[in-house]
């Protein structure tokens, strides 16, 4: 396992990065959940990524539970704040301070410890001031519950603000999380160039487009059982986009390129967001442990020039490129 600074800190995390969502408490049942954090643990991940959403509030226990006994200074732990938890009340979402208050100590109590390595703002909230957020954060980093801030899906104008806001507040924004891969690269034109200028690093979540770029899906064949696109209680939704036939046929025709570097369809994919010097760390999920120990082998591997440039030239115009798509919901959920 190879390891990244975090934007401009002095934290180290995981290249690989192990995150829960659709996964625990909600595709795969806790005893299966605990058996694949366990192979992130002995494939050398240290750095885990959850949210109090993810299952509404179960996929954070269940990490907690998967830890519990391991050497907490030895673990980077990454949460989320904005969307509905509980019985989504009017004030069980957003960034308002109100709900960043309770939302920490209530992830810390569920994930079973002290404090979040890095606590992200999982959305942009338009109804809340920037200021008041920025400075809930900032009293959360002071009361030692958080030592790191994140956002997550920010366009580069958001991250910029926030990032001014942090600096004034004495506070670090190291981080955002963005969906990246090589079927979805909004946030090459405008989020990657300005988050290099504010010393802000991308972890990218869905580097497999949801499994798409494994190669598992065929054209004209019917998704196969267990897989992310038969998931009805969320996946299904997130995947179709990637589920026409030309999309489907050039992702085929990666499968030489992966075949002459050695590597499996997932791991090239996961090389290919790793080789984008922004981003720190990629997010892998898994319903079984051995897919996390096959994906993990994508850490230090260096795709060259050559291999890149054959990558586009197979995908063409496929990926989606327009920096609009980086947009949080305009309006809380409750």
């Amino acid at each position: 396992m190879e390891f990244k600074y975090l934007g401009r800190s002095g934290l180290k995390i995981s290249e690989i990065i192990y995150g829960n969502w659709l996964t625990h408490a909600s595709q795969i049942e806790d005893e299966r959940a605990r058996a694949c954090v366990r192979a992130a643990l002995d494939s050398g991940i240290t750095s885990f990524d959850t949210a109090d959403t993810y299952a509404n509030t179960a996929a954070e226990t269940v990490l907690g539970e998967a830890l519990k006994g391991e050497r907490r200074e030895s673990l980077e732990i990454f949460t989320k704040v904005y969307f509905p938890t509980g019985p989504k009340g009017h004030n069980d979402t957003g960034l308002s301070r109100k709900h960043i208050r309770e939302s920490i100590d209530a992830s810390l109590r569920r994930l079973q410890t002290d404090y979040v390595d890095l606590y992200q703002a999982h959305r942009y909230d338009y109804e809340t001031p920037l200021e008041e957020t920025m400075q809930a954060f900032a009293d959360v980093v002071r009361a030692g519950k958080a030592l790191y801030i994140g956002v997550s899906e920010w366009t580069a104008d958001q991250i910029r603000a926030g990032h001014h806001l942090a600096r004034d507040l004495g506070i670090q924004l190291v981080s955002n999380q963005p969906q990246y891969s090589m079927l979805w690269r909004v946030i090459e034109e405008r989020v990657v160039p300005d988050s290099r200028e504010l010393g802000v690093s991308q972890i990218v979540w869905s580097p497999i487009a949801q499994g798409i770029l494994t190669g598992k899906y065929q054209v004209g064949a019917e998704p196969p059982e267990g897989s992310r696109a038969r998931d009805e209680k969320g996946g299904a939704d997130m995947i179709k986009r990637f589920l026409d036939d030309p999309t489907l046929e050039a992702v085929q025709n990666l499968r030489p390129i992966a075949d002459d570097l050695g590597l499996t369809m997932a791991q090239l994919a996961v090389a290919w967001v790793l080789a984008n010097d922004n981003v720190a760390g990629a997010i892998i999920g898994a319903s079984r442990p051995e897919q996390v120990t096959e994906n993990v082998k994508a850490s230090g591997v260096r795709l060259d020039a050559e291999t890149l440039r054959r990558i586009d030239e197979v995908l063409g115009d496929i990926p989606e490129t327009d920096p609009a798509k980086t947009v949080s919901p305009p309006h809380r959920l409750s």
